[in-house]
């Protein structure tokens, strides 16, 4: 993923984000005291009042951008051309994004005799699926979510059934949370203590290494305080499992499915009683369908009004590094293959992974919070045809201070014949892509409130016609996403998932209602 999302946390929030929570949270209170302020000196309350209206146009400029990012959509390159040359006038179900989401709900579907179309804006896998780092890991801040390692058993069975493993890049690796501050360090102790507790079993490969033994175990600087470290899983998405299910790259799929790359929604008619089924529009023409999926997270509000405060786009940054000379090399030993989470401040983290292969690059992502407003200008932010310089700059000179200068040794070389190698320097490539942030950090997946009744529905397959989300994954979509995806499926082909789908997740219109955006802005 582009980052891990660890808004869980206590202190995991932009600095501007926090202010405007406190804001939101003690308004009434700040009101008060303002008034009361009349015998207090000047000067002060002329500070109070000053702050609090500097923290009140935080919060209604990140209101007005939350609201207004659904009018961005993604940027279409002309080079692209679609799978499909005509667009199809009918079919069972349109899912709409190419996403993990959306292409599990596709695999899940074959062989049931339905015919899928998906609409995807630009080329296929370009969203925050193909530019993710590949991290996959237990989360122990929020065990009680869901279970991560069931993630990770779908994913390498999907890439084991398909006899792309090894393409995929999969790997076990040690996951290492290095923590630098204290406040963060005993915040996180007491979680994992209370996971041990509850969870044993699940719980058992998760150790506490203090600072002389973290240092000397994982190369790292001399201010380390401690480590965290589970056994966890990274893998690259891309391009393997995406060719299991697109036409002209494969024909794996026994039912008819059609990729229409180039080709984004732009809106949605919902059914009368002359069309009884749904019609989407795209500038190559309308499709009609009983199904709608939407798969496409940070863009969901794009066709969805009432999502538009539910899940917030997020613009995530990444690189690809080459690493240090003296830094180990990840090798046929499961043992050496590692991530880290490096917490170098209150606010914030970077996450890394590292490929198995080539040039062994670091893919290093995360430092939204380290640049004063640059976390907060990524909210509602949906142009992923650039990133942010600043945190680019961070990101391209951290690591040499997280595994100390010696650690880290003489930078690296390109690699001939290596993807990249004619770019010379520490740094390979530098991108971002679009997060959907649900406002309470869980999914949206289920069925939508449905505008028909069951008098206006056309022939079908599955359950009754509706439009389906699974969408609002906060940046862990490469390790829930899958699975959700293949609930969606299952819900609307009309089958049960109550034995193993957490309700939680389940979209209605209560929970539209309750799950607001100022939930984001209340944790601290």
């Amino acid at each position: 993923m582009l980052f891990k999302s660890n808004a869980r946390q206590d202190t995991d929030a932009p600095e501007e984000m926090l202010k405007a929570g406190a804001l939101y949270r003690n308004c009434d209170s700040a009101n008060l005291w303002i008034q009361n302020s009349a015998t207090a000196d000047a000067s002060n309350a002329q500070v109070a009042l000053t702050g609090f209206l500097g923290n009140l146009h935080t919060f209604q400029t990140l209101q007005a951008r939350i609201q207004g990012s659904h009018s961005q959509t993604p940027t279409v390159s002309p080079t692209i051309t679609a799978h499909v040359s005509q667009l199809p006038t009918h079919t069972d179900f349109v899912v709409v994004g190419s996403s993990i989401a959306g292409t599990s709900v596709g695999a899940r579907t074959d062989g049931h005799g339905v015919r899928v179309v998906m609409l995807e804006a630009r080329d296929a896998c370009s969203g925050a699926t193909g530019r993710n780092g590949g991290h996959i890991w237990p989360l122990y801040h929020d065990y009680t979510s869901l279970n991560c390692d069931h993630g990770q058993a779908e994913l390498r069975s999907v890439a084991e059934q398909e006899g792309i493993l090894a393409e995929s890049r999969w790997r076990e690796v040690e996951s290492i949370d290095v923590f630098y501050n204290s406040d963060m360090l005993e915040k996180a102790k007491t979680k994992v203590q209370t996971y041990k507790a509850d969870l044993p079993f699940d719980a058992e490969h998760h150790n506490v290494h203090e600072a002389k033994e973290a240092i000397e175990k994982y190369c790292l600087a001399s201010d380390t305080l401690c480590c965290i470290s589970s056994s966890a899983a990274s893998i690259t998405i891309p391009r393997p499992l995406y060719n299991l299910f697109f036409p002209n790259e494969t024909t794996k799929l026994t039912y008819h499915f059609s990729l229409c790359t180039n080709t984004p929604c732009t809106s949605i008619s919902p059914p009368t009683s002359s069309n009884l089924y749904y019609t989407l529009s795209t500038p190559r023409g309308t499709i009609t369908t009983p199904h709608i999926i939407h798969a496409t997270n940070g863009w969901a509000s794009t066709l969805l009004e009432k999502f538009r405060s539910k899940i917030i786009p997020f613009r995530g940054n990444m690189t690809a590094q080459r690493p240090g000379q003296s830094l180990p090399i990840p090798d046929s030993n499961p043992t050496s293959h590692r991530s880290f989470i490096f917490y170098t401040r209150p606010i914030g983290y970077e996450c890394l992974t590292q490929l198995p292969t080539r040039e062994h690059e670091l893919m290093l992502g995360g430092g939204f919070a380290q640049y004063n407003n640059e976390g907060y200008k990524a909210m509602g932010n949906t142009d992923d045809t650039t990133y942010s310089t600043r945190i680019g700059a961070h990101l391209s000179s951290v690591l040499p201070r997280c595994f100390g200068e010696n650690n880290w040794g003489r930078e690296g070389v390109p690699l001939q014949g290596a993807m990249g190698s004619g770019r010379r320097g520490r740094v390979k490539a530098l991108w971002s892509g679009i997060l959907g942030i649900s406002v309470d950090l869980i999914p949206w997946v289920g069925r939508l409130p449905r505008v028909n009744s069951e008098k206006e529905q056309g022939v079908h397959v599955g359950a009754a016609p509706g439009e389906w989300i699974a969408a609002g994954h906060s940046g862990e979509g490469t390790v829930h996403a899958w699975l959700r995806g293949k609930a969606l499926a299952e819900m609307a082909l009309g089958r049960e998932v109550e034995e193993w789908f957490p309700d939680i997740m389940r979209v209605s219109e209560r929970t539209i209602m309750i799950r607001l955006y100022e939930f984001l802005l209340r944790r601290e």
